[in-house]
């Protein structure tokens, strides 16, 4: 896996007057003419400084200012679903990069849903071999599975789900562990409590998700150096006041990260407001399938089938199985909904998901490839743009 070439983005010009997730008051942001951001500054601060000449200025008159989005967790786009990439599909992965590019993403994890071991490999390695060309950068892989609890495994298939021991560990990985970045796995089904130290050292997120862990299993895996967990509220036990579940005990610890969709079905917008005033650390996937830019209809899904209707995809059961909205939708739609402000939402789909990786946020150093948010209070509409010269 290489470094994409870097995309048309903002060089040399100030940007003033912008609000900036995580800083207080407006701010100036220059980039320099190789496309890096030079200085952060608060505008009260800038006529300390020596600008270059022939600087462009861009006052963009307090609209907010982010770095693109960051999604954690994608199985596919343009009809391509990740496991089932082969080496015929990496020119649509191509496709896919530059389409996840034009929607706001600067980079993701494809994710690799539960299926078999030859198929995980396959796409492990075609991955970590990906000679990228430009859009959004890979980052690495998630494996979503195949170490799920039966009884919480949604829309991933039973024949192919794995015991939570340290030799299938091993037999699944193989010989890409390094492209792996984060792996969501039930506790619960490693009574040994080895399996999580070891993944941690070699580098991988430990995320639970697909589980029926109680909070105190939970809490014995935060202990071994798990730090995510995966779609809050979907595939796990609901919150009980006597049993707070994996959830529960993931919403009271400082240090854990919750993903979470934002597309009005996977959570209906009250518990979400109800998570975000509770949680101490969440950010925003998309969880989206391989229909992601295509229009609603029926679609392969391994063997089986989904139906898109508005979005959201189904099994032919009913079971709910993932949406095709783009990250940024789920930005939108938070404040649409009124369950936070636009700084927030803002934060939860770019800032936020860096952070969960110790990736850097929007500081100096970093290449600007900046998006303009754009809050209109009469349609009470965010939209949003890419910033280039």
């Amino acid at each position: 896996m290489t470094k994409a070439t870097p995309n048309p983005i903002l060089s040399n010009v100030d940007i003033i007057n912008a609000r900036v997730p995580g800083y207080q008051d407006l701010q100036m942001i220059w980039v320099n003419e190789d496309g890096i951001i030079e200085q952060i500054l608060p505008m009260g601060r800038v006529c300390q400084r020596v600008s270059p000449k022939d600087l462009q200025i861009l006052d963009v008159g307090g609209d907010w200012i982010s770095l693109g989005g960051v999604d954690l967790q994608i199985n596919g786009g343009l009809g391509l679903a990740f496991p089932e990439l082969t080496q015929k599909d990496i020119q649509q992965l191509d496709q896919i990069s530059q389409f996840l590019w034009d929607a706001g993403v600067d980079g993701y994890l494809p994710t690799l849903v539960t299926t078999s071991v030859e198929n995980i490999q396959r796409s492990l390695s075609l991955i970590s071999n990906y000679n990228q060309k430009s859009g959004a950068k890979i980052l690495g892989v998630h494996l979503e599975g195949p170490f799920l609890n039966y009884g919480k495994r949604g829309a991933h298939p039973a024949e192919y789900l794995l015991p939570l021991t340290m030799n299938e560990v091993k037999r699944v990985l193989g010989n890409y562990a390094s492209v792996v970045k984060i792996i969501t796995l039930a506790p619960e089904l490693d009574p040994t409590g080895e399996v999580i130290p070891y993944l941690c050292s070699l580098g991988i997120t430990v995320s639970l998700g697909h589980s029926q862990a109680t909070a105190a299993q939970a809490q014995q895996a935060f202990d071994a150096g798990a730090t995510m967990v995966t779609h809050a509220f979907n595939a796990m036990p609901p919150l009980h006041h006597r049993e707070p579940g994996l959830l529960g005990a993931a919403m009271n610890h400082p240090h854990v990260m919750s993903s979470f969709i934002a597309d009005g079905q996977h959570v209906v917008p009250i518990m979400l407001e109800i998570l975000l005033r509770a949680s101490k650390g969440l950010f925003l996937v998309s969880d989206a399938l391989a229909p992601l830019g295509l229009p609603d209809g029926v679609y392969p899904w391994d063997d089986r089938k989904i139906t898109v209707k508005n979005g959201t995809a189904r099994l032919a059961d009913g079971t709910l199985s993932g949406t095709t909205l783009p990250l940024l939708t789920g930005v939108q739609n938070l404040v649409k909904w009124g369950i936070c402000d636009v700084e927030t939402a803002i934060f939860l789909a770019t800032d936020a998901p860096r952070k969960s990786l110790n990736l850097p946020t929007l500081t100096p150093h970093q290449s600007a490839s900046l998006l303009r948010w754009y809050w209109d209070e009469n349609t009470r509409e965010l939209t949003w743009k890419r910033i280039s010269n």
